[in-house]
């Protein structure tokens, strides 16, 4: 039997986080991630804003960046006349394409850098609990069961969350229109732009959309997400890109040296994230922004509330899920009122026509927006473009 100040299970970026603001307030912390290898195998477009970073104390690194990008293109069913996002009118909004896996050792080191231990190939097994409290975990490390206790559980073991499922906290996502299908090719010879990340809307990517992240000259992430709601067969988001590549000779002449596929959530936050001695942090808690699809920022985020709160807990001895619930009532302060209005914009946006798409669009590209804001695009389509007020005024 093990003891610690602060368990966390899973050493993505919002776990690796919560590890490292536990140990700077001066808490025991063991960070366990049940790869061998952390960041490995990528899961994620590898797109991230710079908004953020400041507030997670990250300081841009070249050795996880690939490419500096001023802004973004959104492009409608017939590309034309994209809207652009860019520093100029979009601000910190604007960021980067990381070597995710580079990005998330990163993150793990500044864990280990304060003081946290971190275990790898070490996969919980189990919860301990003590009456109605989870006051640790049994985890498989070098061939053997260890039991580790902790005055407090953080869960960050991602979209599955096995672990928060095992304590009680009901993980399971019912709508098929909060679940997105996703393919990626790391691609090498195309032409991509590496000034932009370029995103495209429409029946080519159903209730969802395609990217594309340029990594570098010539060489760029290309992607796909689609609601699974849409799909007939497992095979139909393959299939999507497929065809947007071979209809863009650009990237049909391109070679694929990586395929990634994953599903993520792009649901509502979950009502509840914590139970006495746990809390759940980033995807785990269905944190990712539902228009995006993007959860390292909210990840990190979510990770320093949890540590945050952990420190208060131990230094009150209270580990109740009243007290825990600080944690939830500072991610829905920070997080809800825009993640829900995404939501509800991500329900709309995947019923439009290819025609109204492509009119949003066009209305959109003309008007200068200071921040990247559903809210800010929504308002002005009813002031350009008022015949689409109807379609779209349930959002306004």
């Amino acid at each position: 039997m093990l003891n610690y100040d602060v368990l966390v299970i899973g050493a993505g970026p919002a776990g690796s986080s919560a590890a490292r603001y536990a140990s700077r307030y001066g808490l025991k912390t063991l960070l366990i991630e049940k790869r061998p290898d952390i960041g490995s195998p990528v899961r994620c477009g590898e797109g991230v804003s710079k908004s953020w970073m400041p507030e997670v104390d990250l300081k841009p690194d070249p050795h996880w960046i690939s490419v500096e990008v001023k802004g973004a293109r959104i492009y409608g069913p017939s590309e034309r006349n994209p809207i652009m996002l860019t520093a100029e009118n979009a601000g910190n909004e604007v960021g980067y394409v990381i070597e995710r896996d580079k990005f998330d050792k990163h993150v793990a080191a500044l864990a280990a850098s304060e003081g946290s231990d971190i275990w790898v190939k070490s996969p919980a097994v189990g919860i301990i609990k003590e009456g109605n409290r989870i006051v640790g975990a049994r985890i498989r490390h070098n061939a053997e069961i260890v039991d580790v206790k902790a005055k407090i559980v953080i869960a960050a073991d991602g979209f599955e969350s096995e672990f928060g499922r095992w304590a009680g906290l009901k993980s399971l996502i019912l709508a098929k229109n909060d679940i997105i299908s996703a393919i990626e090719y790391r691609m090498i010879n195309v032409d991509s732009n590496e000034d932009y990340t370029d995103f495209y809307l429409g029946s080519i990517a159903p209730a969802g959309y395609l990217w594309v992240f340029p990594k570098g000259p010539h060489e760029a992430n290309v992607g796909i997400g689609v609601t699974i709601s849409r799909m007939k067969d497992r095979w139909d988001v393959k299939n999507y890109l497929d065809n947007w590549i071979n209809s863009h000779p650009g990237y049909k002449k391109g070679k694929i040296i990586q395929e990634i596929t994953g599903g993520v959530s792009v649901n509502k936050v979950r009502d509840k994230m914590t139970l006495p001695g746990l809390m759940v942090i980033g995807d785990a808690a269905r944190l990712i922004d539902p228009i995006t699809g993007g959860g390292i920022a909210n990840g990190l985020i979510s990770g320093k509330y949890a540590a945050q709160v952990a420190k208060k807990a131990i230094d009150a001895n209270d580990f109740s899920e009243e007290m825990l619930r600080n944690y939830e009532l500072m991610v829905k302060e920070k997080l809800e009122r825009k993640h829900l209005r995404n939501w509800f914009a991500k329900e709309k946006l995947g019923t439009l026509s290819d025609d109204t798409l492509d009119k949003l669009i066009d209305v959109v590209s003309g008007v200068r927006i200071n921040e990247i804001s559903v809210e800010k695009i929504l308002k002005a389509v009813q002031v350009k473009y008022p015949e689409l007020v109807e379609q779209l005024e349930d959002l306004i």
